[in-house]
This record gives structure tokens, sequence and C-alpha cells, in this order.
């Protein structure tokens, strides 16, 4: 696996191939609520397997660290492509100077972003009719 570091519009296809896969067509989540405005002020990473994009995940530095749209084609789960996209998107926060990375998570998913370190806080709500909760995580910055 491979990754890089981008900006949206350079690397659109391979994130919108993900992103559809993922959260419209698995999560029947709507297309215009997953791809919105912040999208082209968001630092993106794309993860490949070979020649074929199979993750993907993007930070928001203006919303103070916001880790969002974290997605792992089916078929490649649970072979380290997400955590490959949060660790990549938490050192390019910490090049930013950013001493946390928050976000939105999956009430599903918490079990994995705990095992990467994250905290839960406040409470449960829903967001695309999914349930979700705020999750944390504070950054080493070597300082």
């Amino acid at each position: 696996m491979r990754t890089i570091i981008t900006d949206f519009e350079s690397h659109r296809e391979a994130i919108e191939r993900v992103r559809e896969a993922v959260f419209v067509v698995e999560q029947c989540i709507d297309r215009d609520e997953e791809f919105d405005d912040r999208d082209p002020l968001c630092t993106h990473v794309v993860v490949f397997q070979g020649p074929s994009e199979i993750a993907t995940g993007r930070l928001d530095i203006e919303l103070d660290g916001k880790l969002g749209r974290v997605a792992v084609l089916k078929e490649h789960r649970r072979q380290g492509a997400g955590e490959l996209v949060v660790r990549s998107l938490e050192q390019w926060a910490r090049q930013a100077g950013q001493q946390r990375v928050w976000f939105h998570a999956q009430i599903a998913a918490l079990p994995f972003y705990e095992k990467l370190g994250y905290q839960a806080y406040g409470d449960e709500f829903l967001e695309a009719n999914i349930p979700h909760i705020k999750m944390q995580r504070k950054l080493d910055t070597g300082r």
C-alpha cells in the first residue's frame, strides 16, 4: 500500500470512487450530503494498492484539525488501510501545528478509533441518519 497527500481536485476521481462506494452506495448517504463545500478546503489522503485506490480521508485545518470522510473499500478492510489513512492525516496535522485532531465517528467504528488512541466525548447524535459521537486525540508534537 502507498499513500499520497493531496488536494481534492488533483485526485478527485479516486477520492469520489472510494467515498461513493462506501458512503453513498453501502451506507445510503445522499451524494449531495457526502460531497460538500469543505472538500476543496481540506487536505486529502488516498491509499493505493497497486494502481487502484482503496481508501481515503480528509483533514480540515480550518475547523481546528477535523478529520473526516475516512473510508475504506469493503474488500480491503481489516488490512491496515484505515489506520494508514488516519495516521497519515495525523502526521499532516502535526506538520500544520495542530495539537489535536477530532471528528464525528460512526458508533459502529468506535472500537477501531479507540484502538488508535481516540477518546469519545459528548452525547451520541445522528448525522446522515447514522448514530455518531465526537472523538478526539491529542497529538504529540515533539516539542
